[in-house]
């Protein structure tokens, strides 16, 4: 799976497991829009992340969290968070 249908499918899991229809999203994107990137078919911006996720009431990170953890289906939580922890710490010292 390539990371645009990653995204695709934590978003459309997140917004689901919230409750949310796509028509709850009109203050910060069109439904056409959250229809196409739920479907893969376009990137958001950083900026459209954080407004879909503040729509959602999540930090940004837990829709990229959720999009690598799609992207390799081998990838736990746990393990993630450790890797980001020591790439995090190894780059603060620098």
């Amino acid at each position: 799976m390539d990371i645009q249908r990653a995204f695709a499918k934590a978003l459309k899991a997140a917004r689901t497991a919230k409750g949310l229809t796509q028509e709850d999203f009109s203050a910060v994107s069109s439904r056409t829009y959250l229809s196409t990137l739920e479907r893969g078919l376009k990137n958001p911006t950083l900026e459209k992340i954080q407004d879909i996720a503040e729509t959602m009431a999540i930090h940004p990170l837990t829709l990229l969290v959720l999009t690598y953890m799609q992207f390799d289906e081998k990838t736990s939580v746990e393990s993630l968070f450790q890797r980001i922890q020591r790439e995090v710490d190894q780059i603060g010292q620098g």
